[in-house]
């Protein structure tokens, strides 16, 4: 089977949805000819010509508002914003237009549209391209929001996002685009090409939106975290050498909660794991979700480790990244609580 980066996987995936169905459109700043600013939309305009994949004005309100019309015409645009940072102009048309179409519709418009968002930080990016604000989104009835953490995960993911009805936030992790990140930044990355997850399967599949997977069987304590944490996680807890099992949400919305509530049943504490800041992040979700489902089967507090909340820091930004000693020291400290 090939082997496969993340943006690759990315690529792949709009490459066969575009070749299976006509009215998958791809545009965003610099995605036609440049091929994006990770290459990601690498010689899609080449093989699907300018009307099926191009770019726009550095507008990214403009860009989202173009995709939800289109969307309510018929089309299925898959459109990128080059970095999650940059959404905010466009969040009142994620919102209030294609979020609610569906609904203010009665039915009878639904709004086929994916948003690809490169997301957090550990790249050096500073406070304007580290961001990561899903749970911005997981606020808002109306749509889906979605963070792979693997190549194979990422393809399968997003040829399920470009095929549901509904309009799906896509946010790619940065950090994972070239290979897993172990939360030690002076350390040699490995890349896919050396990680079984970098596995990929020619052609068209489809890993159904809200079902999460387990990373690591363990029965001490759960760990649930997405995207790059889940990495980090894995890290964490073999260097702590804590029995630890770890779920990777893949979905946020919709969410399995099922798999969360079987793990955290079986091994009585929990420990959330997020980039974003810590308060009113989506952690602060899962954690009143477990707290309800799960208390008479809770042996300690739930613990959060996450982001500070500051604006992501340049100078400090291994200070501010949830790495594998802060989770460490969550791990022990729910153990013997």
């Amino acid at each position: 089977m090939p082997r496969k980066t993340m943006i690759e996987a990315i690529r792949d995936a709009m490459d066969v949805m575009m070749s299976r169905d006509s009215d998958v459109v791809v545009f965003g700043e610099d995605v036609g000819y440049f091929g994006g600013v990770f290459r990601a939309t690498q010689g899609l305009q080449a093989k699907y010509g300018t009307s099926r994949c191009f770019d726009t004005p550095i507008s990214e309100l403009g860009i989202v508002g173009i995709a939800v019309g289109m969307a309510a015409y018929g089309l299925k645009p898959c459109v990128e914003i080059q970095f999650a940072d940059y959404m905010y102009p466009a969040y009142d048309q994620i919102v209030s237009e294609a979020a609610r179409l569906r609904y203010r519709s009665n039915g009878q418009f639904t709004c086929p549209l994916v948003v690809r968002m490169p997301t957090g930080g550990g790249i050096f990016g500073g406070q304007t391209h580290s961001q990561s604000p899903e749970a911005l989104f997981t606020h808002v009835c109306g749509i889906k929001t979605v963070v792979p953490s693997n190549p194979r995960d990422a393809k399968g993911l997003l040829i399920s996002a470009i095929e549901d009805p509904d309009p799906v936030i896509f946010l790619e992790p940065k950090r994972l685009y070239n290979g897993p990140f172990d939360g030690h930044h002076d350390r040699p990355v490995t890349p896919w090409s050396k990680h079984d997850l970098g596995e990929v399967e020619d052609g068209h599949f489809a890993i159904p939106l809200g079902s999460a997977a387990i990373r690591r069987q363990g029965q001490a304590v759960t760990i649930l975290a997405y995207g790059t944490m889940v990495h980090v996680a894995e890290t964490a807890a073999a260097e702590a050498d804590i029995d630890a099992e770890i779920i990777d949400l893949r979905t946020l919305l919709p969410l399995d909660l099922d798999a969360i509530e079987t793990s955290v049943k079986k091994t009585g504490r929990c420990v959330i794991v997020h980039e974003a800041t810590l308060t009113s992040g989506f952690g602060a979700e899962l954690c009143a979700l477990v707290q309800t489902r799960c208390f008479y089967h809770l042996e300690a507090p739930i613990v959060r480790v996450a982001g500070w909340d500051t604006p992501y820091p340049h100078a400090q930004e291994w200070d501010y990244f949830p790495g594998p000693a802060r989770i460490g020291r969550a791990l022990i400290e729910t153990l013997e609580a």
